[in-house]
């Protein structure tokens, strides 16, 4: 294998929510299963330092890293793909990139000189894209470029493209993702958005090696033959991606298409093995062939937007086919149940997953919700604000303290079993503030978390900035709610547990971050595991 690193640059043309961050994967899943060291990144361009404080309307589900970092959801898919932790390196905003340059001119790095977007801002993108290469020790680091070519924020990042195949001829690349759509007048396909497309590209000096085209049917000889013309590229170079009833057979798809061979041959690097993906196979056949289908409610109140909870979803899915069973998500608001609905809204459901989520808009429904699974036994999982809903429901309805709140809703609550960590209290700024990434977690042996992990002690990523109120755990202890999860260090409780309850799960943590393709995450697969026995 080559000693220097290999740049894969991937953009995206004609309309957004094409796939790029599935296309890379797919492109990196397939280079790994051949034995290649493969990391992607995300360069977004807004100018936000971060998505922490953006509304997952806008933005979708926040990801969050083992470093902390709070990052584009497209890293999910990363993890999910190639089941390696991404980090902070991974996701790069122009707040970012923009931050550090003015940072260095206010110490004077630049002094004497005028601070523009070239050289500066393109050879601060150019360091963060290498950053991987020269310190992560892989063989390519795929970078997936944010929004669509023609978009004036992300000029920046394609002229730090232009400047990287200029300077290293030999280890760039560019694959530009584009849309072929289907006119039905017309009964035809048609190429000539994806022309335009390549020739917006081409304004700004880059030529793109391979373009893989989004299509509802299938390219036939004479268009591919029709775009290759057209856009520079060798026939064998434009890359088909139909629509897949699953994101996971994308990879497949893209080796039946010779993607990443064609990528090797371009860089000159030994393509003569074949992918290795036998366990990536049985996944899929696992997932196309349940046994039966179970129903999950998830309640939450960005179920408009499903990717808010893409992790949990995705997480969730890996379980079932873990299970041999299809999960069927029920999407259900918060906003919309209350005490006089609750019992038509559920009754359907195997089993109740109530999601995290941050304010006062529907919490009330999720705490029904949890009375609901309580009383009616119906396993259970709670995640971050699910878990602390938990707490509040149990004060509430079994210790009788109706007053039982979360400050951060009711800053004087008359019982506040959820409050503010002392660590945050003297903290102002909103953003990459809060408790995040890994922390260690010791459960106690009888219980459901310790069964689904099957060891005492394990790590899990967090983002929250408030927790259960140790004042009130001997109170909580007696009356059946056990704290089964503890942070070594801090004595924060983690997990709680109702051991009455035939599977009733609280955690603090967020599970749904660390669950891929080869590792569904064990209390998922204990949580869909409960629901099937029922």
């Amino acid at each position: 294998m080559s000693n220097s690193t290999k740049y894969v640059f991937v953009t995206g043309g004609v309309t957004s929510s094409l796939g790029k961050g599935i296309v890379s994967a797919s492109l990196a899943k397939l280079l790994q299963a051949r034995g290649y060291r493969a990391t992607i990144q995300k360069l977004d361009p807004y100018i936000n330092i971060d998505p922490g404080t953006l509304n997952p309307y806008e933005h979708g589900e926040c990801f969050v890293t083992d470093d902390g970092a709070e990052t584009d959801l497209d890293l999910g898919h990363y993890e999910r793909f190639l089941n390696i932790p991404t980090s902070q390196a991974n996701n790069v905003t122009t707040g970012r990139i923009y931050q550090s340059v003015i940072e260095k001119e206010r110490r004077g790095d630049y002094l004497g000189k005028t601070v523009q977007v070239i050289p500066h801002i393109t050879d601060e993108i150019k360091s963060r894209i290498q950053i991987l290469g020269q310190t992560g020790n892989y063989d390519f680091v795929i970078t997936e470029i944010g929004g669509t070519i023609g978009d004036i924020e992300s000029l920046p990042y394609v002229e730090a493209v232009r400047q990287m195949l200029w300077e290293l001829p030999e280890d760039c690349l560019v694959i530009h993702l584009t849309l072929v759509p289907y006119l039905a007048a017309a009964g035809e396909l048609k190429t000539k958005p994806t022309q335009h497309s390549v020739k917006a590209l081409l304004e700004l000096g880059v030529q793109p090696d391979i373009l893989v085209c989004r299509t509802e049917h299938h390219l036939d000889e004479g268009l591919r033959g029709k775009i290759a013309k057209f856009c520079n590229v060798s026939i064998n170079a434009v890359i088909e991606s139909i629509d897949a009833k699953s994101i996971y057979e994308v990879p497949l798809l893209m080796m039946a298409e010779k993607l990443d061979e064609v990528v090797l041959k371009k860089l000159n690097l030994p393509s003569d093995s074949e992918p290795q993906l036998d366990k990536w196979k049985e996944f899929l056949n696992r997932l196309h062939h349940p046994t039966k289908t179970v129903n999950i409610g998830l309640i939450g109140k960005y179920v408009e937007l499903k990717d808010s909870y893409k992790s949990i979803s995705e997480a969730l899915i890996h379980a079932g086919a873990s299970n041999g069973v299809k999960v069927h998500i029920d999407w259900i608001h918060s906003e919309k149940i209350d005490t006089n609905n609750i019992a038509d809204a559920l009754k359907n459901l195997d089993g109740i997953l109530v999601a995290p989520g941050f304010g006062s808009r529907g919490i009330e429904g999720k705490i029904e919700a949890i009375r609901y699974a309580r009383e009616n036994k119906v396993p259970f999982l709670g995640i971050c604000l699910g878990m602390q809903c938990a707490v509040i429901e149990f004060a509430r309805n079994v210790l009788g303290h109706t007053g039982a709140h979360t400050t951060e809703i009711e800053k004087d609550a008359a019982h506040p079993v959820i409050s503010m960590m002392e660590e945050q209290k003297q903290i102002l700024d909103y953003g990459g503030t809060m408790r995040l990434g890994a922390y260690p977690c010791h459960l106690k042996t009888d219980s459901k978390i310790f069964a689904a992990y099957g060891t005492e002690d394990i790590s899990e990523r967090h983002r929250h900035r408030y927790e259960f109120n140790n004042d009130y755990l001997e109170a909580f202890e007696a009356a059946g709610m056990k704290a089964t999860g503890i942070n070594p260090e801090s004595n924060l409780v983690e997990v709680v547990e109702i051991p009455e309850h035939p599977w009733f799960v609280g955690a603090q943590f967020h599970p749904e971050y660390k669950s891929t393709v080869d590792n569904p995450h064990p209390l998922f697969v204990a949580f869909v595991k409960a629901v099937v026995v029922g």
